[in-house]
């Protein structure tokens, strides 16, 4: 007879930190993208916890963040305990992330399972995202498995890193599920067009499933200067020396993300598969630039046969436009006239005007970048 999976209880760790770059001059170090309404009316953290409701209630979410952020995290979750939203004193990666995250939940919970998830994707089909994630957890509550989403890829992408799946498949509940034969850094056009020709490869989403022992007995393992740290710091954890300790310690963690700390060398020399894929067709975007924003939002208004839009411009606020097409104008409190224009992204703050091309929206970044250089802080 098959033994019965041991019952744990599952958590979903958000993570929030990161400063959204691409999203300037809306996105700032103290309300980055996950904390704006990029698309919709709520934020994408906002957009996030709802998603994951029911299966998760706010009792089991937790947040990672940075100090700069924390606040603004704590006021548009009111429902998530205080407690339960970490604060980076210093950012160092997704591997001390949730590291931080797994030792906290020890703490509280003893061994649990964990949903690793971004605060600031867009999922079309939230009812079947929360299916897999079930469905993953499943797959993870055996000690020492841990599974991760790979979304089907749509075209040659060279901003992701791939998954290649094995020939292992089996099934978690409906779902079809592959051994992980590797993970791969972000390619060049001609490998991304043969990894997207050979139907082995999915997008790496950065979703992740596992228990907690597992990814503390991985992190050891495989980064064990971090895992020690780690450990030092979970001594102070419900006492007055935490913060002190945060702050000495957190610095010392090695900067590596989880992929390149754990699952890269997890899929490595073992004569059985410890990480598992599940191909999740849900909608996925990681709106990654302005470009693709605009993208969403006019297939939206595309599928909406009510919808009289016929120029392919995109407005946060009222707008006429003559001989002007395809644009992403973002000025909500100002008429916004248009002519002649085509294919631009336009975004406009109190103290600051993006224009720019939208096959160019990836280089907002670059912006950023020259901001700091020249400590022009009062627009970062």
């Amino acid at each position: 007879m098959k033994k019965a999976k041991e019952k744990l209880n599952a958590y979903a760790v958000i993570l929030a930190g990161g400063r959204g770059t691409r999203f300037w001059p809306r996105s700032r170090t103290r309300t980055p993208k996950q904390l704006l309404n990029i698309i919709g009316a709520d934020t994408m953290l906002q957009q996030t916890a709802a998603r994951l409701s029911p299966t998760f209630r706010p009792t089991n979410l937790w947040i990672v963040t940075n100090e700069d952020q924390a606040t603004e995290v704590r006021k548009q979750l009111p429902r998530v305990a205080k407690s339960q939203v970490l604060a980076e004193p210093i950012g160092r990666n997704t591997a001390a992330a949730i590291g931080l995250a797994a030792i906290h939940l020890r703490h509280e919970h003893g061994d649990a399972l964990m949903a690793v998830l971004p605060a600031d994707h867009y999922i079309a089909q939230s009812a079947k995202y929360r299916a897999l994630i079930q469905a993953a957890l499943q797959i993870a509550t055996e000690p020492g498995q841990m599974a991760v989403l790979g979304i089907p890829p749509a075209r040659p992408e060279t901003g992701f890193g791939y998954i290649e799946r094995g020939k292992t498949t089996q099934r978690s509940g409906k779902f079809p599920v592959h051994d992980v034969r590797r993970f791969t850094e972000k390619p060049s056009l001609n490998v991304a067009k043969k990894y997207v020709a050979s139907g082995r490869y999915f997008w790496n989403a950065g979703m992740f499933f596992w228990r907690v022992s597992t990814f503390l007995k991985n992190l050891r393992r495989y980064v064990p200067k971090t895992h020690a740290d780690l450990e030092e710091l979970a001594q102070t954890i419900g006492t007055p020396r935490y913060a002190s300790a945060l702050r000495k310690i957190y610095p010392r963690l090695e900067n590596i993300s989880v992929d390149y700390a754990i699952l890269e060398p997890a899929t490595h020399n073992v004569k059985h598969a410890v990480v598992h894929v599940l191909p999740a067709e849900i909608g996925w975007s990681d709106i990654g630039s302005w470009e693709a924003v605009y993208e969403l939002i006019a297939a939206s208004i595309k599928n909406n046969r009510r919808s009289k839009e016929t120029s392919g411009n995109i407005s946060a606020g009222p707008h006429f436009a003559i001989d002007a097409a395809n644009n992403f104008l973002w000025s909500p409190k100002k008429f916004v006239a248009a002519i002649g224009i085509n294919n631009l992204v336009v975004v406009e703050t109190p103290d600051a005007l993006l224009i720019c091309p939208r096959d160019r929206a990836q280089d907002v970044g670059k912006i950023v970048k020259y901001l700091e250089s020249q400590k022009l802080n009062s627009l970062l």
